[in-house]
């Protein structure tokens, strides 16, 4: 895919057709030729609607967007994003008196991506004249499409070792650290619940560390799931269940999109990212229902079901983490089937203890059109965790708050950090909408990063 800077030139082009937002008063304010063609074609200017005026010589004169009963330009990116995916290929210029400069760019950014590593596209680009990428939509346009990327490829393209491949390359883009615990290393070094769910795998499960900045900054955590493949392990997945798991990966595709954007910034944080990558297959050596395992922190855990590996792989990060003591953890997971039933695909389920953070987080995303829903850390919902014979269950013992359930279990390992949320993540658009085409999809990100940069500065 064309990176984002491809689709912006810094060029005052007088000659790029201009985009113009109309109102149904403003009709007659357009000239005669363009409101005789406003009529021909039946154009009221109803929110959205779009159409292309021709000019001189068969050209392009102007494309008017209409405002319907808004007075202003949008300042929801997702709307840029939809003008710039239904307008012809060609060179056009936004109004300079723009109520919302980034969240436009951004849009008409991020209204043009593809996945094009196994499939090639013709299109044109169109093209934005004028001022073009600020520095933050150009970072959240490169977050967004790095997260899409890596969750769009196959498992057979994106194991553990090629999430590993990815996180370094980011990594050295920036100047980053990196370690790695593979395979047998995982038990020896005490990361015995990541090492149970990967160890069934042809690629050996592994712990991907990256840090990054200055050492006596605040810290921050950034955990992600990267469960590469989720096959269900012996509680299989039936096939219309496995046939998206190529994306139970999107909470590492998440914290690294994120990671990105914090190093872009040169936020004043020291930044660390833990990313439990395994695959969660069958074999012989696959982890069983009813095993326990002695997690990093010490709590032991009964395997109720091995289809609940996401929550295993993250506590020993989680706990890693923990151990520092980081100013703030914020993980992010494809976790529950039930965080999706509660409150569908575009709604990433935020838990949080932390009332303060969750404000921050739900007003950053209602501001940036990048949206989250607290839900509750019910407390007594810590009795459906109980096991007879250890500590607690990877499962609850009902049908009930599965996505609530998963999140109790996940704080059991987070104790010193100052905050922590978890966000439950879906990580696929089922249809496309503007901006936002079907597959791969980044949410709660730039919400994210923009606390991230209220509570430490550089944004």
């Amino acid at each position: 895919m064309p990176s984002a800077a491809d689709f912006f030139s810094d060029d005052q082009d007088q000659d790029a057709t201009p985009i113009r937002f109309v109102t149904k008063d403003g009709l007659g304010e357009l000239g005669e030729a363009a409101a005789a063609w406003a009529s021909a074609n039946g154009f009221e200017a109803g929110k959205d609607a779009l159409l292309v005026v021709p000019g001189d010589g068969g050209a392009l004169g102007e494309a008017l967007i209409g405002l319907g009963a808004a007075e202003a330009p949008p300042e929801d990116w997702r709307a840029y994003a939809g003008i710039a995916a239904r307008l012809p290929a060609g060179r056009y210029r936004l109004p300079d008196d723009l109520p919302a400069p980034d969240a436009a760019t951004l849009g008409w950014a991020l209204g043009q991506y593809a996945f094009d590593r196994y499939k090639a596209y013709d299109a044109d680009p169109r093209i934005l004249t004028g001022p073009g990428l600020s520095d933050a939509a150009a970072s959240a346009a490169a977050a967004t499409a790095l997260v899409r990327d890596l969750v769009n490829t196959p498992a057979a393209d994106m194991g553990p070792e090629a999430l590993e491949a990815a996180a370094r390359e980011l990594a050295s883009e920036f100047g980053a650290a990196v370690s790695v615990v593979t395979g047998d290393a995982l038990l020896e070094q005490n990361f015995p619940t990541i090492h149970a769910v990967g160890r069934a795998a042809h690629e050996a499960p592994r712990l991907i560390d990256i840090t990054w900045g200055d050492a006596g900054a605040p810290g921050v955590a950034l955990v992600g799931k990267g469960v590469c493949f989720d096959s269900g392990g012996l509680d299989l997945k039936t096939a219309a269940a496995m046939r998206l798991m190529k994306k139970d990966m999107g909470g590492a595709a998440h914290v690294l999109g994120l990671a990105r954007m914090v190093m872009a910034a040169k936020l004043p944080v020291r930044l660390r990212v833990l990313i439990p990558a395994v695959e969660n297959a069958v074999s012989a050596g696959a982890f069983r229902p009813g095993d326990i395992i002695k997690t990093r922190k010490g709590l032991t855990v009964e395997v109720g079901n091995t289809d609940a590996e996401g929550r295993m792989v993250l506590c020993d990060a989680l706990a890693l983490a923990d151990e520092e003591a980081p100013d703030l953890i914020l993980d992010f997971a494809t976790l529950t089937g039930a965080a999706r039933v509660a409150l569908g695909p575009d709604l990433p389920a935020l838990f949080t203890a932390d009332d303060a953070l969750a404000e921050e987080l739900a007003a950053a995303g209602r501001a940036l059109h990048d949206p989250v829903w607290r839900m509750p850390l019910w407390a007594p919902y810590h009795d459906m965790l109980k096991s007879p014979v250890a500590d607690l269950n990877n499962i609850s013992d009902g049908p009930f708050a599965g996505a609530v359930t998963a999140a109790l279990y996940l704080t059991r390992f987070v104790e010193n950090a100052g905050a922590y949320a978890h966000f439950d993540v879906f990580a696929w658009n089922p249809d496309a909408k503007p901006g936002r085409p079907k597959g791969a999809e980044a949410f709660g990100i730039r919400a994210a990063f923009a606390v991230l940069a209220a509570r430490y500065g550089g944004g």
